[in-house]
């Protein structure tokens, strides 16, 4: 259940004390029903609001799940006093939202961010203990030796000490300076630490893929689409314990 108020807002986009003076003068109707209260309990799934007669398109969603292509140059954050962020590509199409990236991509790496307000998911997803692949597609300075897959695969130890888990690195093509990183874990700047511990310099990276959700090729830079139902389940069954 959802207070009136709350669900007029969200929906339209206005504040809160907007939305109760809406319902004040009487032009909100919940199922048919004049409701002038604001703090009217409504069923946001199933409630059909309408104000000035016209029903609001679709259902209240208590979460938003966006997959964004993240442009070179942009800071995987909410909020920042001197770069664009991630969540201001999208803040037009999503107002009054608090979303926020569920993980982090360099400001000079390109790729797959997922976006949303759901402070569940997002952790899930990030869990060391949860194992949720990610796939990022990595331009070395240099070719990938066999040494260097190795290496990955036994666990890399950081100039500080830290031993990160076991990764996957294998050629992505033809390159041999082209290659796909599979990580099972987040720290700090993984995978640019890692490879330069083996005198690899990243050029380029990219995140392809987090779990089962695979970056959309169709998504040019700085554009995003909506998680589909079927993958929003996917999503939630790989993190799964």
């Amino acid at each position: 259940m959802m207070r009136l108020d709350k669900s007029l807002s969200e929906r339209l986009g206005i504040p809160r004390g907007e939305s109760r003076k809406l319902a004040a003068k009487g032009r909100v109707t919940v199922n048919g029903v004049l409701t002038k209260k604001a703090d009217t309990q409504i069923e946001e799934a199933t409630a059909e609001v309408a104000v000035d007669g016209r029903l609001l398109a679709g259902a209240y969603q208590k979460y938003v799940y966006l997959m964004l292509n993240k442009p070179e140059g942009v800071v995987s954050a909410a909020q920042d006093k001197r770069d664009t962020t991630v969540v201001d590509l999208v803040k037009d199409a999503f107002p009054r939202r608090q979303l926020f990236p569920a993980g982090r991509l360099d400001k000079t790496s390109t790729g797959f961010v997922l976006l949303t307000d759901d402070g569940t998911l997002a952790h899930d997803i990030l869990a060391p203990g949860r194992h949720v692949p990610k796939q990022y597609l990595v331009t070395l300075d240099t070719p990938l030796t066999n040494a260097m897959r190795v290496g990955f695969a036994a666990g890399v130890t950081l100039a500080d000490g830290q031993t990160l888990a076991p990764a996957e690195v294998k050629p992505a093509g033809a390159d041999p300076c082209v290659v796909r990183v599979t990580l099972h874990q987040g720290v700090y700047h993984q995978i640019k630490r890692m490879l330069a511990c083996r005198g690899k310099p990243v050029r380029y990276l990219k995140r392809l893929s987090m779990g089962p959700l695979q970056l959309e090729d169709t998504l040019l830079p700085g554009q995003c689409r909506e998680l589909s139902p079927e993958e929003l389940a996917a999503v939630r069954s790989a993190c799964m314990l």
